[in-house]
């Protein structure tokens, strides 16, 4: 990766996008720190504490910290991913959309466009439920017409230069601009993780024990870092050989290729659909302050993850056990609407493409099915070890949960990988313009 970095360093072009997407990343760092007119910036973060449980912790992480504080940047790109999410299923669900994103560049932007809106409506939508919502509980310092729509606006228009920002990154930048985005509001929570360790497990600790202390934690990070490395670049290869065919007097064809198979087919979207699940209705119940000696509060608390693996309290954890079958079922569900075997194996069989030793159409599609039945179990296992081991942790050693561990590690390191990829591929391009200019 430094090698890498380095070496695109001494490109011109590349330079200049490396150096623009760290302008923009600075510009949004400064805008998570500027705080709304008129706002009780201390208002969320005073709030977090008087509730039991990290219902709010993933989503204040991939706001970097900006929805705790309250500043111009609260809702972060957070509507896009949700609005990202909502037109991908829209597309299986709606004939028209799924015409749309197979009609090339127009359709693709088209459902852009879409995605844009769609945006917009759940940022106002949000920030009024919250303006109007906390604005009477001391969220806004002065409550009237006037500072609802200052807040409404200001937290809708910050989430939309955000998406902007994010589109200029892919366009005049380096990788994917909001994924990038993702990465460094996640990255800017670092500092207070570490922080937690070192009151944790360092603080007023024998030299001794600090060093082992830290060389487990090290060590613990690293493992989970390479783990989860593996599970985003695992892949199964399925060969496939072209029939050749003549045209005039050659043998056109021929050729041997792979369709690559992700492990890891669903990527992080199973655990954001179930936390999501698990979460919402902790954040409602606190919301209308249902009492945990209720029927409802007992059920809740079975759901908050941060009552799993309390030794105190271990009849909580079978929550689990709900978890891991949400997971493992939205695998399933989002494998199945973004990949299609029948139309893959009716695409193959158009182009002259077989598997050897599988016939083409209906046997290729079952052979499809039958290598991602057993592909996503893998690929859902992992995710599990992934986002569970911080749950152990925190719950055993009752810590507050890390923003780098879990569902937040598999976005650093995807993105990172992603980034990396787009860079090289950069260099690639650099090199060919070069020998064709020779």
């Amino acid at each position: 990766m430094l090698t890498t970095l380095r070496n695109a360093f001494k490109v011109k072009d590349v330079r200049k996008k490396l150096l623009y997407t760290f302008i923009m990343l600075v510009i949004i760092r400064f805008g998570s720190n500027l705080p709304i007119p008129g706002v009780n910036t201390t208002f969320f973060k005073d709030f977090f504490a008087k509730q039991s449980g990290d219902a709010f912790g993933f989503f204040n992480a991939i706001t970097g910290g900006s929805f705790e504080s309250l500043s111009v940047l609260a809702l972060s790109i957070t509507p896009y991913i949700t609005s990202s999410i909502i037109i991908q299923l829209l597309t299986i669900a709606i004939p028209a959309l799924e015409e749309l994103q197979q009609d090339g560049e127009d359709g693709r932007k088209k459902i852009v466009e879409y995605t844009r809106y769609l945006t917009i409506a759940l940022a106002l939508l949000q920030s009024s439920a919250m303006a109007i919502g906390f604005g009477k509980q001391n969220l806004l310092i002065h409550y009237s017409l006037k500072s609802v729509i200052v807040t409404v606006v200001t937290m809708t228009a910050g989430s939309a230069f955000l998406m902007w920002i994010g589109e200029r990154i892919t366009e005049k930048g380096i990788g994917n601009g909001i994924s990038i985005v993702l990465l460094l509001n996640i990255l800017s929570s670092l500092p207070s993780d570490f922080s937690n360790l070192y009151e944790r497990f360092l603080k007023n600790q024998t030299v001794a024990r600090m060093v082992v202390a830290a060389a487990i934690i090290i060590a613990f990070i690293i493992v989970m870092v390479i783990f989860t490395i593996i599970l985003q670049d695992a892949e199964r290869r399925i060969p496939v050989q072209y029939s050749s065919k003549m045209q005039g007097r050659r043998s056109v064809g021929g050729t041997s290729s792979h369709i690559p198979l992700k492990v890891n087919t669903a990527g992080v979207i199973p655990v954001i659909f179930a936390s999501s699940l698990f979460s919402t209705p902790i954040v409602i119940g606190q919301f209308l302050q249902i009492n945990n000696g209720s029927i409802i509060g007992e059920i809740l608390t079975y759901m908050n993850s941060s009552m799993w693996f309390r030794p105190e309290a271990p009849k909580y954890s079978i929550g689990l056990i709900v978890y891991i079958i949400l997971i493992i079922l939205f695998a399933y569900f989002y494998t199945s609407i973004t990949f299609n075997p029948l139309e893959v194996a009716n695409n193959m069989k158009k182009s002259g493409g077989f598997i050897p030793g599988i016939r083409p159409g209906k046997p290729t599609s079952d052979y499809f099915s039958k290598i991602l039945s057993y592909i996503i179990i893998i690929g859902a296992t992992g995710l599990i070890i992934v986002c569970i081991i911080p749950i152990i942790i925190s719950g055993l050693f009752n810590i507050s949960r890390l923003s780098f561990t879990g569902t937040s590690l598999i976005i650093i390191v995807g993105v990172v990988l992603e980034t990396i990829k787009a860079i090289e591929s950069q260099m690639l391009v650099r090199n060919y313009r070069g020998f064709l200019l020779d």
